[in-house]
């Protein structure tokens, strides 16, 4: 399988979080189901089977993340020269030329991609419109509302 390119945050909130699994999530599970045992018969037993949904649940998500790290490519900007360019893992402020409304993107790894956040998929149309561009161009994007125009006012390296 291929490499997957993820910022250094990105990498930094799945190590995170993976170790808050492993160190205290799995182990207050385990001690669920045990507490959970000494109540009786499990097939009636509604905090055994929630317990045991949650190791499910728990045991996904760690082998999900060790999947995702495994693959993951940290591309790391800090060392680079900011030329005003777009590349992956850039901060980038934009204003849509027909409501002059300023927003900020970052371009992130698709399993990092947070709109709330300004966290844009590299692979999302704005992103792949982006790319290579400097800042004072003007790009289009095919929205599904239509074409928005784009200026691109500043280009940082975070």
């Amino acid at each position: 399988m291929k490499k997957v390119p993820m910022t250094q945050s990105g990498v930094e909130k799945l190590r995170k979080e993976l170790h808050h699994l492993k160190s205290v999530v799995r182990p207050e599970v385990i001690e669920a189901i045990s507490e959970a045992r000494k109540h009786g018969d499990l097939r009636e037993n509604a905090e055994y089977h929630a317990a045991k949904e949650k190791q499910s649940f728990t045991e996904g998500r760690i082998r999900e993340i060790e999947h995702q790290l495994s693959f993951a490519q940290v591309i790391d900007l800090t060392g680079l020269l900011n030329e005003g360019k777009v590349v992956f893992g850039a901060t980038i402020t934009l204003t849509n030329m027909d409501t002059e409304q300023e927003v900020i993107y970052q371009i992130v790894g698709e399993d990092e991609a947070d709109l709330k956040q300004g966290k844009i998929s590299v692979t999302s149309p704005i992103a792949r419109a982006l790319v290579g561009k400097q800042e004072g161009d003007t790009v289009e994007v095919q929205a599904p509302g239509g074409v928005i125009s784009y200026e691109i006012l500043g280009v940082h390296y975070v």
